[in-house]
Order: structure tokens, then C-alpha cells, then sequence
């Protein structure tokens, strides 16, 4: 679907969707064409109920009067509450609702006198809500009828001053490229994106002047990387880590870096998992996913950073030559670990990439991610991803960034007590704790182990990474979070001017 911004003009044909505010208040389009179809929408919104609410929407077909073929009525809510995400959640409702209907759209962007916002980044964040809510993972759907596809095959949003809203809206659309080749990564299944086609869909962002190095199993080996490759050993598919370096600041900068977990399917290995929602761990890449995904966004935008990422990729199965409940393997910074679980394979992936990434490139500062724990999932459902970290600036860095983007973080504590969990009588520690107390948070005391001082902070995003429901701008299936939440860090923070 093509996106594009013109003058305040009305269409021939197709639907124009105007603003209402709470309390049934026309906007200026809307009062226009209420008048010129003698009331028809008034009327409209009182047969409906219709009160303007955000995210309420009420179609009016065929108005007498007019030339095109429905007026849409978007609920915009109350001036004084406008903000990003709200803009965001207008163009989703209006996405919702004009996807099947008919090839083309206009949504009619007025002053909103009350509220903070301009006009053109009101404009440039309802097109970036209404582009998230239009992505559709359905490659695999052989059998749809075209009643069933979506029609829209252009948005335009109209405005005074439409070139400032092109211009607000060009870097927003290529956070979005980031945020869909996440959702398509996480999406995919295992037969599809398995570590070599993950790391060789990686290697293309080299387009967008990223530098893509992959490291196979014998330079890991060589490096001693033995907890991540413990992990892939069970597999027929070889283990890779991606390299990911995107040079858009000062040369003398250190740059941000970002570490993520990439199982592309984790069955437990020989601490075999239940059969049941088995499928669901295509997703276990999801924070290898995100990486990816961001690296493209910062490089689309051409984000005046320098940025490392980087994705430890390993198929976690049980085989002959998989790795044993009992087994002690040496991560590259040379401690040892007694391996208690192998379906807690993840933490080992992340200890030699954080350790490679902290030794090489001794970043700023080092944020992992990671679909790491179950238990995160108990404590924050859903909504919040947990956030631990070493560093309490970071964190609020962290917040501050999931607030403005709709992505929120929620921190947990660490400390010696919970460290002292996964202590170990045979290595120097154990990968898991010493009971099921407190798994989220003794997961990331583990990660800390590797991370040297450097100020880090660790995202389990094992509840965001993937949603069984809608959400304003956010579809079933894979989510793509933390593009927008890491985007918008760099950009407030460590980004030159």
C-alpha cells in the first residue's frame, strides 16, 4: 500500500475520512461536508451513537451531495490528549476500517485547535499508525478469495503544509521497514529461518551501508565461544553469529550496542519441552529478530550513530550429539558453566555474544534482548517487557523511551542474594537458579556475569515479541517490538545533532 501526502483537495471517487472530536464535534472538513450533504452527517452520528471517541469510526455511504463514495467518520477523542500514540491510533482505526474498502482512501488532516500537536506531525503520525496497522503476514494463504484481501491500494493524507508532513513522516517510514522485516523474521517458521538464512537475510542490510560479517562454528571455536555452541551442537544446522556495524557517527564515538537471542527453534534439547504450543518456539529468535530489524531502521534513516548489532543464531534439538543436562561448557571469557538445563539455552547464546561484543568493539553502553524466561510472562503478562540492568541512568533512558513509544519496560531488581542462586558446586556457575524462585531475574544475574562493567541493561521480552491478539498498530502474530522502543533511545540520547 502506497502512502502519499497532498494539498486539501477532494477526491473523485473513494472514501475521505474526516476528524470528530469527543462529544460529537465536527472538525472543520467534517462540518463542510456535513453541510453539503444537508445534515447526512449528523444525523449519521446520532442513529449511530457516534460520540468521536478515539478509535471510533462510522462510515456513511453514498452521501447525497458528494462525488465520492463514503465519508468515514474517525473518532479523534480529546484535543488536550492528542499526542504521537494517539495520532498513531487515529490512522490505525482508520486502517482498520478502510482496508476493504475500495482501492483508495483520503484522510483530511485539520488544525486540532486544543491540542499540542501541529498539524503536519499530526498528519505524519496518523500515516505511521495507518502504515503499522496495513501489515499483513499471509505469504503462506493460498486459498483466499479476493473478498478476503485487502483492497486499499493507496492512503493519502491531505493537508495544508503537506511537504513538512512528508518530511516528519520520511524517517517514521523507515522505522517501519525495521518493524516489518521483524515481524516477518519472527513470523517465519523454522524450515524457513534457521541460523544460515537468518544471517543471510542479516547480510543483506550490506545495501544500506551496513558492514555484515558472519562468524561460522570454527571461528567460534576458535574464539571459544563453547556456551554458545554447546547449544547448537543437537542440530543439523550450524550455529553463526552476525556482525552487524552501521557507521553513521563521529569515527572517535564509541557506539551503542544491541545483542540479541537468536534460537530459531528451541525444542528444549535433551530437557525436552511439552508437544503442546511446541510450535510457537519459531519465535524464540525474537530478539535476534529485533536487532536486525533496528539495525535497518538506523540505517534507513541514516541515524548519526555508530551502532553495533549483533545475534548469536543456534537451533536448539535434541540428537545424539545434543548437549546433556550435567554437561560443562567454557564461555569465551573463560569462566565455566554446569549446564542443569538445556531448555535454558538461551543465557548461554547471550554470554559469548555479550562477552565478544564488550571485548571488541567496548561499546558505550550494551543492551541485550532476548524471548529468555517464561517467568517473565507470569510477573508482567503481556503488556511490559522486564527490564534489568547494572546502570540506573540506562534504565530511565530505557523508560523514557517505551513511554514515548507505546513499547514500555518495567524494571525488576538484581543483587548478590539472587546472584548467589546460580552459584554452582561443579563450575563456576550453573545456568539456571537453585530453585524456581525469582527465573527472570536469576537469568539476568547469569547474563551479568559477561558484560564486564560495561553499562548494560537486558530486555526478556518472552511476552512482547509475539501476540495472539490485535493492537492498535500492532497485528497477531510476530510484533516487531522494540524497533520503535531502540530507535527512539538512539535518537533521543545518543544521536549527534
Amino acid at each position: 500500500m502506497k502512502i502519499a501526502f497532498a494539498a486539501p483537495k477532494m477526491p473523485a471517487s473513494g472514501t475521505v475520512a474526516v476528524f470528530v472530536l469527543d462529544g460529537a464535534e465536527l472538525g472543520p472538513t467534517a462540518q463542510t461536508l456535513d453541510k453539503l450533504t444537508a445534515g447526512a452527517l449528523s444525523r449519521a452520528m446520532i442513529a449511530g451513537r457516534f460520540k468521536g471517541k478515539r478509535g471510533e469510526t462510522l462510515e456513511v455511504l453514498a452521501p447525497g451531495g458528494l462525488d465520492f463514495d463514503r465519508v468515514m467518520l474517525l473518532g479523534i477523542g480529546k484535543a488536550s490528549a492528542l499526542d504521537d500514540l494517539a495520532a498513531q491510533a487515529i490512522g490505525s482505526s482508520l486502517m482498520a476500517r478502510a482496508a476493504s474498502a475500495g482501492e483508495a482512501a483520503t484522510v483530511m488532516v485539520d488544525t486540532v485547535d486544543g491540542a499540542a500537536m501541529e498539524r503536519a506531525v499530526i498528519a505524519a503520525h496518523v500515516a505511521y499508525g495507518a502504515l503499522l496497522r496495513a501489515y499483513r503476514f499471509d505469504k503462506y494463504h493460498t486459498k483466499k478469495t479476493e473478498d478476503e484481501k485487502p483492497t486499499l491500494k493507496k492512503l493519502t493524507v491531505a493537508l495544508e503544509g503537506e511537504a513538512a508532513a512528508r518530511k516528519l513522516f520520511a524517517p517514521l517510514e523507515k522505522i517501519a521497514d525495521g518493524v516489518f522485516m521483524t515481524r516477518d523474521l519472527v513470523s517465519e517458521p523454522a524450515n524457513i529461518i534457521y541460523p544460515e538464512t537468518l544471517a543471510k537475510e542479516a547480510k543483506g542490510l550490506e545495501k544500506l551501508g551496513i558492514e555484515v560479517e558472519v562468524l561460522g562454528e570454527a571461528q567460534m571455536r576458535k574464539l571459544g565461544m563453547g556456551a554458545l555452541l554447546g547449544v547448537g551442537q543437537g542440530s543439523a544446522r550450524e550455529s553463526q553469529l552476525v556482525v552487524m556495524q552501521w557507521k553513521g557517527g563521529k569515527a572517535k564515538d564509541a557506539p551503542v550496542a544491541f545483542v540479541g537471542k537468536g534460537v530459531t527453534f528451541d525444542t528444549g534439547g535433551i530437557s525436552l519441552k511439552p508437544a503442546g504450543g511446541m510450535e510457537e518456539m519459531k519465535w524464540d529468535m525474537g530478539g535476534a529478530g529485533t536487532v536486525v530489524g533496528l539495525m535497518k531502521a538506523l540505517a534507513g534513516r541514516k541515524a548519526k550513530v555508530n551502532a553495533i548489532g549483533i545475534v548469536g543464531l543456534v537451533e536448539n534439538m535434541p540428537s545424539g550429539t545434543a548437549q546433556r543436562p550435567g554437561d560443562v561448557v567454557t564461555s569465551m571469557s573463560g569462566q565455566t558453566i554446569e549446564v542443569i538445563n538445556t531448555d535454558a539455552e538461551g543465557r548461554l547464546v547471550l554470554a559469548d555474544a555479550l562477552w565478544y561484543c564488550q571485548d571488541r568493539f567496548k561499546p558505550q553502553v550494551m543492551i541485550d534482548l532476548a524471548t529468555l524466561t517464561g517467568a517473565i510472562i507470569v510477573a508482567l503478562g503481556h503488556e511490559f517487557a522486564g527490564l534489568f540492568s547494572n546502570n540506573d541512568e540506562l534504565s530511565e533512558k530505557l523508560a523514557a523511551a517505551g513511554k514515548a513509544t507505546g513499547e514500555g519496560v518495567w524494571r525488576l531488581p538484581m543483587g548478590e542474594a539472587y546472584d548467589k542462586m546460580i552459584n554452582c558446586d561443579v563450575a563456576d556457575m550453573q545456568n539456571v537458579g537453585s530453585d524456581r524462585a525469582g527465573g527472570s531475574i536469576t537469568a539476568a544475574q547469569f547474563l551479568q556475569r559477561f558484560v564486564n562493567e560495561v553499562p548494560w541493561a537486558h530486555l526478556d521480552i518472552a511476552g512482547t515479541a509475539w501476540s495472539k491478539k490485535e493492537r492498535p498498530t500492532v497485528p497477531r502474530g510476530g510484533t516487531g517490538w522494540g524497533v520503535r522502543l531502540l530507535d527512539r533511545l538512539v535518537a533521543d540520547n545518543y544521536e549527534g545533532k
